[in-house]
């Protein structure tokens, strides 16, 4: 236990990830069927993300190593962010309830902009406008680019 105490906590956390990112792509082996890059089968995706998550938890773990032993024994504990997680799991259910009953557009929108107030620094005006600027990104990405079967807008019932 003192081993991972004294450990940077990246390297901790990049092996996490990383072994992970082998469990799933371990799963996508022995589960699915990989396919090819022009015919994907039902594994590929998986696989793809396990590779990343080994990669991506390499990469922490490496430079969480090279920046040497954490400087300080104590670690300062802060309260939890009570506020921050209230406004992102009421974020997330106004997505859920709004793409069923309003569209893609309001839904993008409302996850957006109440999940920003989760950050103290910002102001309304802030997350309006990152509000917006996602809503146009995922408008572009996921129902013109992708072809995402999610309409812009609509009004009442599923």
């Amino acid at each position: 236990m003192t081993l991972v105490r004294n450990l940077h906590k990246d390297v901790v956390g990049g092996i996490l990830i990383a072994g992970f990112g082998v469990v799933v792509a371990t799963h996508s082996l022995s589960a699915f069927a990989i396919g090819t890059l022009s015919q994907m089968g039902p594994g590929f995706f998986p696989l793809t993300l396990g590779v990343i998550l080994i990669l991506s938890g390499l990469a922490i773990a490496i430079k969480g190593h090279l920046s040497g032993p954490q400087a300080s024994k104590e670690t300062v504990r802060h309260p939890p962010e009570w506020r921050a997680w209230f406004l992102i799991c009421l974020g997330i259910a106004s997505f859920v309830v709004l793409a069923k009953y309003a569209g893609m557009v309001p839904a993008t929108f409302s996850i957006v902009f109440i999940s920003a107030f989760a950050d103290r620094n910002n102001n309304w005006r802030h997350a309006l406008v990152l509000a917006l600027a996602m809503a146009l990104v995922s408008v572009v990405v996921f129902w013109w680019a992708l072809q995402i079967q999610l309409p812009l807008f609509k009004w009442g019932t599923a």
